[in-house]
């Protein structure tokens, strides 16, 4: 038995590849490495190169491997920039899910976990989001998401397809010394980038209704998110039947000023942040509940703030020394 894990070789899917490994379930890793490093993808792991576009060699994977589920990851993430470039966000998000999809049902597998997103909510106008806040996506990444998600649901009317989507919120951290954040949009490797290039970080906005005038996110550690992806697999496989969508999020946020002040903390390099004008679109706060994923996938935060940063950071220089 194995799992087939998309996008298996990027940051979030190299941590589940390995949560996978350590709960005792073999892997198979498709990614175009477009922003993974094949690096990630633990020794003895087999690893394609590919893309979720290519409908024969995702056939031929789930036929020579022996998979059971397909763990979906891969895919555009990148919401503001997914605005510049619609087209390329659905091919990669829902054209490629769909060919993934087809790809299961001529293979005979039935199973799938998805990673949806928060961003099928938009800017919530709730101070908690749970799974019934209304769907109101503002980007073509956010949009993409959800149709991945209906396409989930007609699946298995059609043809039962066993599945669950994974919402989550702001992640960060990391499990691994060798495994790390390259997203040129995150907030953590920009702050660490700043501060490796000797710059300093910049907060958008310190105006905001909330405690400390920033912004107001929930925050969670990779290796938490990476160990509700395998339970909810485990579940499934096991043939529990599971809520169509969870929130994994902590119900309490963090803001940006705690944040950097916890940077500067971790890593040793003090500074003061400069403050720059608010981002068009940026909400005051948005923090999930995650009720429901506690008592279904075993979803919990496992690691404070302060050693989110310090894994993310040591990571992080890890890749440049």
């Amino acid at each position: 038995m194995a799992w087939l894990v998309t996008g298996g070789a990027g940051y979030i899917g190299a941590h589940v590849v390995r949560a996978f490994g350590e709960a005792g379930i073999d892997t198979v890793v498709v990614d175009d490495l477009s922003t993974g490093h094949e690096s990630f993808v633990p020794p003895g792991v087999p690893f394609i190169r590919g893309t979720i576009l290519d409908g024969a060699l995702l056939e031929d994977v789930l036929s020579r491997h022996p998979i059971t589920g397909v763990m979906h990851i891969a895919g555009f993430k990148y919401a503001g920039v997914s605005v510049q470039q619609p087209l390329h966000t659905y091919e990669q998000n829902v054209t490629g899910t769909a060919t993934l999809l087809a790809a299961m049902e001529a293979a005979g597998v039935d199973t799938i976990v998805f990673s949806s997103s928060a961003a099928v909510y938009g800017t919530p106008d709730v101070d908690l989001v749970t799974e019934e806040t209304p769907k109101a996506p503002e980007s073509p990444y956010g949009e993409s998401k959800l149709i991945g998600e209906w396409l989930l649901r007609d699946q298995e009317v059609a043809r039962g397809l066993r599945h669950t989507s994974l919402r989550y919120f702001n992640v960060v951290g990391s499990g691994y010394p060798d495994v790390y954040d390259s997203s040129p949009h995150n907030l953590f490797p920009l702050v660490f980038d700043a501060l490796l290039a000797g710059l300093t970080p910049r907060i958008n906005g310190s105006d905001y209704p909330t405690p400390d005038g920033t912004c107001v996110r929930d925050y969670l550690h990779v290796s938490d998110l990476a160990h509700s992806h395998v339970v909810a697999a485990q579940r499934l496989q096991a043939g529990d039947r599971l809520e169509a969508a969870y929130n994994l999020g902590t119900g309490d946020g963090v803001s940006v000023g705690q944040i950097m002040s916890t940077v500067a903390e971790a890593t040793g390099i003090e500074f003061a942040p400069e403050i720059a004008p608010r981002r068009p679109g940026d909400p005051a706060r948005i923090v999930a509940s995650g009720e429901r994923a506690a008592r279904d996938l075993d979803w919990r935060m496992r690691h404070s703030l302060r050693q989110m940063v310090e894994s993310a950071w040591h990571a992080r220089q890890a890749a440049t020394s």
